[in-house]
């Protein structure tokens, strides 16, 4: 053997690119010293090409299985652990495999509780479900492996302790083996509660790897939370961490959401006055993206104190919410300003205080709060509806209806459409045809804003407040106006309405100068083909009924 390692050794000399045939031959008669040596060697050399095809990665790797499976053969001329790690760091995907081979190297050598510490460095270090797994799974057959040593050389023990009374059975007893049995029954209950902590803190590991992954991912953080849903201080820690370290900018999820629940721990335990300190401390402190987040830390803040009966303090904290600064800046202005400074322009907050000050509040603060929303355009329809509601309510029946016109003003097709109906509706059923030319400039101002498609319930309201209030001339020339305005899908429903009540006011003579008109009508005006063919037989069969047949 030596004679042929000689020969080797000065035939590499002149072919040193035959390396790993020496290797191999090496590791065949299992001397693995000299195979670690020259793996290194090739490995240090980077001129070295395989004739095998292997990359360094492989003859790293190989170098790797031979130190840590013969640790006792190769000794101490290589720095195992140096090489391990420094793989570690250069191969990522070879991570778990690399840990768990670093440990099984102090396992053969006999150094447990080193091995031990390199599974738990590997378990909090890993960025992968899967080489998670690898050295979680390892690390808990290392442990069962050392119960089941333990167990064995337990009933050795008690065998050889067995033997020792029957000897000694009429002698003297010292009482030294039941101290041997105690303190290997403890040593084993130790082992065992080593190895239910480990897997009962599997989940928690787990999410420790997720969120090496991404610190930022919300949802991670509170499946986090929720396992240690039996232990409120851990809790606290968890919440406490998320908030410091998820960054809203590159957030995967809610970041407010880490807020709210960190709050709700609080209350859930009946701890308000924590619960207000974190609320506060996320209203004026938190770095959040968008203004609907803050917004919804106020709003769950002030339900929460209504949860717990705290009116006063609910509606303070919705009007300090929407405190108006000082001196407003525009909209661009404040785009770069943080969310705080721009809360006071949030609609949910906005809908929650005007809310709270119908039901809390008084007449005045009720029309602060609307009047502020709606000069800031920040009010909604369903907002200024509610407001005119209100207003009829305490019969403020002509601030009512200047509500109305502020919210016609403020908004557009098709949003307006029910300020519009509903103001016009309020306004015939207090005046009648009292106020007869100001309901006529409401109806002309709806109809001519309104757009063909929208315009057809407003002519034909109008039309029916003329024929009630007004003059039946009036009326059949607002049908006019309005087939001529609606959409050519509308027209045929609306010349019916318009022949019906002309036949009622009118007569004949007017009917057939309706029928003339809409199947005459020049082309911007005109029936589709299949609803004019319908009025020209209409218009024959009422002929026919009148006896004209030619």
């Amino acid at each position: 053997m030596d004679t042929a390692m000689r020969v080797y050794r000065r035939y590499l000399k002149l072919e040193p690119s035959h390396a790993e045939e020496y290797i191999a031959y090496l590791k065949s008669n299992g001397k693995w010293e000299e195979a670690a040596r020259r793996l290194a060697d090739v490995l240090n050399d980077t001129a070295f090409t395989s004739l095998e095809g292997k990359s360094r990665h492989d003859l790293w790797l190989e170098l790797c299985e031979i130190i840590t499976k013969h640790p006792e053969e190769v000794g101490t001329f290589l720095k195992v652990e140096a090489i391990i790690k420094s793989g570690i760091q250069k191969y990522q995907s070879e991570v778990g495999q690399l840990w768990v081979a670093l440990a099984e190297y102090y396992t053969r050598k006999g150094m447990f509780e080193r091995a031990r510490d390199v599974y738990e460095e590997g378990i909090t270090s890993v960025m992968t479900v899967r080489d998670f797994s690898l050295v979680f799974d390892a690390l808990t057959q290392f442990e069962e492996a050392l119960i089941s040593a333990r167990m064995e050389s337990f009933d050795d023990d008690t065998r050889a302790v067995a033997v020792v009374d029957n000897s000694q059975e009429d002698g003297d007893d010292s009482g030294e083996d039941f101290i041997l049995k105690d303190a290997t029954d403890d040593d084993l209950d130790l082992r065992l509660a080593r190895l239910e902590y480990l897997i009962e803190r599997r989940p928690e590991l787990l999410s420790s790897v997720m969120l090496r992954q991404n610190p930022h991912n919300v949802h991670e953080w509170h499946k986090r939370a929720k396992i240690f849903s039996s232990d409120p201080h851990k809790q606290i820690l968890c919440y406490t961490e998320a908030v410091k370290t998820v960054d809203p900018e590159k957030a995967v999820g809610k970041p407010h959401t880490l807020w709210i629940a960190f709050a709700k721990l609080y209350e859930k335990h009946g701890d308000l006055e924590n619960m207000r300190i974190v609320f506060e401390k996320a209203a004026t402190e938190a770095h959040l993206k968008y203004v609907d987040d803050l917004a919804a830390i106020w709003s769950q803040w002030v339900e929460m104190e209504l949860h717990h009966k705290n009116y006063k303090k609910a509606l303070e904290l919705v009007r300090r919410s929407t405190a108006v600064p000082a001196r407003q800046k525009s909209r661009g202005e404040e785009s770069v300003l943080p969310v705080q400074e721009r809360l006071y322009r949030s609609h949910r907050l906005w809908a929650l205080r005007v809310d709270l000050e119908e039901s809390l509040g008084n007449k005045n603060t009720v029309r602060e709060a609307y009047d502020k929303a709606i000069e800031l355009k920040i009010a909604t329809v369903q907002m200024v509806l509610n407001y005119a509601a209100y207003l009829k309510e305490e019969k403020y029946f002509e601030d009512a209806f200047q509500v109305y016109e502020k919210g016609i003003a403020i908004f557009k097709y098709p949003h307006v459409k029910d300020i519009w109906l509903t103001y016009l509706s309020e306004f015939i059923e207090r005046y009648g045809g009292k106020k007869l030319e100001r309901a006529r400039d409401l109806f002309r101002q709806a109809c001519e804003e309104s757009p063909p498609e929208e315009a057809r319930p407003f002519f034909l309201q109008y039309a029916m407040f003329e024929e009630k209030h007004g003059l039946a001339r009036n009326a059949m020339a607002i049908y006019e106006q309005a087939v001529k305005k609606v959409p050519q899908n509308q027209k045929l429903a609306v010349y019916e309405v318009y022949l019906a009540k002309a036949s009622e006011f009118f007569g004949v003579g007017k009917i057939r100068e309706i029928y003339e008109a809409a199947i005459e009508a020049d082309q911007s005006h005109a029936l589709s083909d299949g609803d004019t063919r319908t009025m020209c037989l209409r218009y024959a069969a009422l002929e026919a009924r009148l006896g004209e047949i030619d």
